[in-house]
């Protein structure tokens, strides 16, 4: 797939780098999977680009928080609903690798047509390739060494290279080698990259780490090539007492998709309900992040939230 020059209109310079709210979208899977009725295997969004109606499905879930964005007059990142399609869930899904490629690339094309059609000079709309982990996302399991996670993601990463998105985000990484390897196929395909920590109730990574020395790490290991650092898939009462106001890691972090709840992973996984939490307080814990995260600008959800809590989320910040 030819790229065409005028789609690409952040990858040199992303607007959320200027210190300006940006919104992105909720939980999709668990959006879609409990309020719209829809099978994901393997929590696997992309699938939906496979079945008759699929991409009307996913459009429906993305219009309402570019809605939110435009009337409030802020950007918004839109995350490709491809945090499985990497070749190893694509393989147990039973998708060829030519197939997983297409669907990558369709998944971008939906987002570019959302943005034909909405953006305007007070909403910016950048386009992101959603990486997720080639494990589980809530445990660490099998790990890889960073040269083989490089290897590894740079199939999705290239693919995402040859489309019209303008970064790729990892989502839900769970330690850090991973990270480094994502951020280093960024890298040598051209693409600017963000790397999205995941954390357990003590504000660690599942995989036992401080989550200030896996940014860290990847910093080191990487000369520093990510555009930003963001954590997801974590109430903000799991690691706001980790944060560290004034420090260099913490003016690394500038994105947040918190879940709507309090469970830890391990609660989550097991639950039969989705817990939704309170919009309303969930958008005032982020507003009372700001003095420990003070570049936090590209604001979301995870698991449990859906475009109520991006809603509140908009208001509670903006709020004069």
């Amino acid at each position: 797939m030819s790229r065409p020059a005028a789609a690409l209109r952040y990858r040199d310079a992303l607007p959320q780098l200027r210190d300006t709210p940006f919104l992105t979208d909720g939980g999709v899977e668990t959006t879609l999977i409990f309020h719209d009725g829809h099978d994901l295997p393997d929590f696997a969004a992309y699938v939906l680009l496979a079945r008759d109606g699929g991409d009307a499905a996913l459009r429906r879930y993305f219009e309402p928080y570019v809605e939110i964005a435009v009337a409030a007059g802020v950007g918004i990142v839109l995350e490709t609903a491809t945090w499985r399609a990497n070749p190893d869930w694509a393989e147990r899904l039973g998708h060829s690798p030519a197939e997983l490629a297409d669907l990558n690339l369709r998944a971008v094309e939906l987002l570019e047509g959302l943005r034909g059609e909405r953006e305007t000079a007070a909403t910016p709309i950048v386009i992101s390739g959603c990486v997720g982990p080639r494990g589980d996302g809530y445990v660490v399991g099998e790990t890889m060494a960073a040269e083989e996670a490089e290897a590894y993601h740079g199939t999705q990463i290239g693919t995402f290279a040859e489309s019209s998105a303008d970064l790729v985000t990892a989502i839900t990484m769970t330690y850090a080698d991973e990270a480094i390897g994502i951020v280093r196929a960024a890298r040598a395909a051209g693409m600017p990259v963000v790397i999205s920590f995941t954390v357990e109730t003590d504000g660690r990574l599942p995989s036992g780490q401080l989550l200030r020395e896996a940014i860290g790490e990847v910093e080191a290991a990487t000369d520093g090539y990510a555009a930003y650092f963001m954590i997801n898939c974590a109430h903000p009462t799991h690691f706001d007492h980790v944060l560290e106001p004034g420090s260099a890691w913490t003016d690394r972090v500038m994105g947040l998709r918190a879940n709507a709840s309090r469970l830890s992973h391990a609660e989550l996984d097991e639950a039969e309900e989705l817990d939704t939490g309170n919009p309303e307080e969930l958008a005032y814990e982020y507003v009372a992040l700001r003095e420990r995260l003070p570049r936090l600008t590209v604001l979301g959800g995870c698991c449990g939230t859906d475009h109520r809590h991006i809603e509140a989320l908009c208001r509670a910040w903006l709020a004069p």
